[in-house]
This record gives structure tokens, sequence and C-alpha cells, in this order.
């Protein structure tokens, strides 16, 4: 497994790589995951290690590939160029039977030549949307310039591989846009079992924990939002949704001489570079006693602040799948989401909550609905806990299982695959000009 960024930096790719070994190595498969190292003192760390119970099993193995810090997005690294012979002499001890890159960048790269050098299978997710995505960390560039950039960078490995994995059908459609004929499998990433049961002691003490750290919770509505502080999650969208909701509240309560105004909180589980900003949004917006941040939340923590929330908001526009809206519904807990990229074909409409468009009114309009009326809160959480379950990991293990083996078999039956050397040559230029602007501004 080829990844450019692996625990303790979190993110879909990290996730998804981590969750597919934890499951292949349970099943007996030998698996060895190249990723970069971090420092000591990485701010953006979580506060668990999930990888820790990994580390024991005699079928995993991790290595870290000496890195840099990239100048142009603080919580990821680069790998040094000169790492790549040192990889080619673990690889060649380890006699992979098949590579699967999950990443863009020098790791992904790396595994793309030794597949070609050493003539093994070679599978990739297509997990990043970079022609939408590449803008966010390169705002200099226009637009029309950013997403070439962004289609040239993939189209290196759909190239690539002899077998494409899509976690949406919008990935699988632009594969197919792109021109690239290779067989795509259609597979997200799903969600652990861990996830659908409750752990009623750990609940209560993250309950405790959080009401003692934050007492204010205790009288309010919580608003959830899970996942990176980043720029493209779009967080302050959700700045204007608190005060309208609770403006809502406040005139449903006018109305009743019996009845007091509950406002709502927003809860923000994660970090990461956009957080000093969100700050000072925040407090530009009057709303520093209504937003509270917890920052890095373990996936066990996770799972309870599911349980404890009132609905789970999610207005981020750039998710390849937005795996947390499931999460939030394995729990029973009503999602309120913008429907755009991966979330529309999550949720595939309004299945445990509401997927609605980049609408203030309409966003706020919904969690006041949710609030306010407990048989439609019942309906969409019990409509959510149905939904989740078709994205276990057990089923979709078996699923990849089966690529691995469909790829194997192209491989040795000689099947070529997508684009011909000369494009993929050409793919390779762009992709090494990108990598070397980022490791000389690194």
């Amino acid at each position: 497994m080829f990844s450019d960024c692996y625990y303790p930096r979190v993110n879909g790719v990290v996730v998804s790589v981590f969750s597919f070994v934890q499951e292949l190595v349970n099943r007996g498969h030998i698996v060895k995951v190249i990723s970069v190292e971090y420092p000591d003192d990485y701010e953006f760390s979580r506060k668990d290690n999930p990888n820790a119970g990994l580390i024991d099993s005699p079928n995993f193995s991790l290595e870290r590939l000496s890195s840099k810090e990239i100048i142009f997005s603080k919580e990821d690294r680069l790998v040094r160029l000169k790492q790549w012979h040192i990889l080619k002499q673990i690889l060649d001890d380890f006699k992979p039977d098949i590579l699967h890159i999950n990443s863009e960048w020098l790791v992904g790269y790396f595994g793309a030549m030794y597949a070609r050098h050493r003539k093994v299978p070679c599978i990739f997710t297509f997990h990043t949307l970079w022609e939408d995505y590449i803008q966010n960390y390169a705002p200099i560039l226009r637009e029309k310039i950013s997403k070439k950039i962004g289609r040239d960078i993939v189209k290196f490995y759909l190239k690539s591989a002899n077998h494409i994995l899509a976690p949406t059908p919008q990935t699988a459609k632009t594969v197919r846009k792109y021109g690239i004929d290779t067989p795509v499998e259609l597979l997200p990433t799903g969600i652990p079992e861990s996830m659908f049961t409750l752990d009623k002691v750990h609940f209560e003490k993250v309950k405790e924990d959080l009401y003692t750290r934050f007492p204010e919770l205790k009288e309010r509505k919580i608003l959830l939002f899970a996942g990176r502080v980043a720029i493209e999650k779009n967080i302050p969208f959700l700045l204007p949704v608190i005060k309208r909701v609770n403006q809502l509240l406040e005139e449903d309560a006018s109305c009743s001489s019996s009845q007091k105004a509950q406002k709502t909180a927003l809860l923000v589980a994660g970090d990461g570079h956009f957080m000093k900003d969100l700050k000072v949004r925040v407090k530009k917006e009057g709303l520093d006693d209504d937003v509270f941040y917890l920052g890095y939340v373990g996936r066990e923590d996770l799972a309870c602040l599911y349980h404890i929330a009132d609905v789970f908001t999610f207005p981020s526009k750039t998710e390849t799948q937005g795996l947390v809206t499931v999460e939030a519904m394995a729990a029973g807990l009503p999602v309120v989401a913008i429907g755009e990229m991966g979330t529309i074909d999550v949720m595939q409409g309004d299945n445990g909550g509401f997927m609605v468009v980049e609408d203030v009114e309409i966003f706020s309009q919904k969690i006041y609905q949710l609030l306010t009326d407990p048989v439609l809160y019942k309906e969409k959480s019990e409509s959510g806990l149905k939904w989740s379950r078709c994205w276990g990991m057990a089923a979709l293990t078996d699923r990849l299982e089966v690529a691995y083996k469909v790829c194997i078999a192209d491989h040795k039956a000689g099947k070529k695959t997508g684009g011909s050397e000369l494009d993929k040559a050409l793919a390779a230029t762009t992709v090494l000009t990108i990598i070397g602007l980022g490791y000389l501004f690194g």
C-alpha cells in the first residue's frame, strides 16, 4: 500500500488505507504500508494511534520514508528524492504480489515506477478529484491552469495502473471522461464495525469529559462537525446557519409563554491549518460563545460524540466520499449536508437526513425541523441506521480481494494498461515537474 499520508496525519485517504489494511491483515494477508515520516513535533497529530493495534501483527509492516515539509500544505510532507533507491531494495526483499497506490505525489510515483521496473501488477484508487481540489492549495494559479495540472497528475496513475478503484460513481465517470479504458471497479471505503456499537462505559466518560470542559453545552442543542479544519471543508458556511437556527428557535419560544428558547452550539471535532482563520471568523461574527473546539478526536471518542450530538452538519463541497456522514448515521444521528461531489454518492438523497443546496436559509430550516419535530427526527434517525449498514468494511473488503485477484490475473494475461508509452511519459513529466516544484519550495 502506497500513500503520501498516514497516521498521525488524518484525512479520508488515511482512513481508507488504514481501514482496508486492518481488515486485510485480520484475514491473513501480509501487508506493507509505504508512507512518509512525520517529525516528533508534528502539530497536526491526532490524540490516539489507531495504528497501534496493527504494529504487533506479524502480517503488518510500515515503512516511513524521510520527508520534508511542503510550504503550501503544512499538514503534508514530501518524501526526499534519494529515498527511491532505499525503497526499491525494501520492496525487492518484500516481493509483493500486487501494489496498491492511494496517492498521487512522490510515494505514489515511487509505487508506479517500481511496478513498471519490476513488472508487478498495480492497482490505483482514484481518491481525489485533483482538478477540482488543487486550487485550494495553489490559489495563485488560474482555474483553467490548475484544472489541467490536476487532470494531468491523475492521468499518469490512471494510465499506469492495471486496474482502477473508484470510491464513488462520480470518480468512475471521470476515468472515462479522461479517455482511460482501464477496468474500473466501484469500491467505496467502508466504516468499521465498531462504529455500529456503543461502549456505554466509554460513552459516559466522553460525555462527562465534554461537559466538564464545556459546561455551557449542557443547555444547548449540539450541531456537530467532524473532519479536518481546512478551507475546502467550507466550515464558515455554518456560522450564519447557527445564527439563523437560533433565531428560528427564539421565534418559536416567543410564541409560547411556557417554552424557554434553547440555543444551538457548533462543536468542531478536528483540527488543521485553517483553525486560526476559523477562530478569527467566529470572533468577527460574534459567535465566540456558540462555537466550541475539541481538536483532533480519536475514533472511539468520535463514535460517542455522534451519540451525544443532536444534528450532524456537513458543509463540505469537495469530498470524494464524505464518509463521516455515514458514520453519523450509524449512531442514529441525523445529517444535514450540502449535496455536492462525494456527499451526493454517499447520501444519495435524503437518506438519514437532508441533502441540500448551499443555501443558508434552506440548510437552517432543515436543522430547525429536525430539532423541533420529534417524529421527523426519529424517522431520519432510523433511516440513517438502516442506510449505514450498506457501508460495512467486511463486505467491501470482500470486493477488494476480488479486485486484487482480477488485477493479478489481467497482468499475467498480458493485458495492457490504458494509454500509449508516449502518453505515460508525458504524464510522468507533468507529475515530476509538479513534485519538483513542491520539493524545491518545500
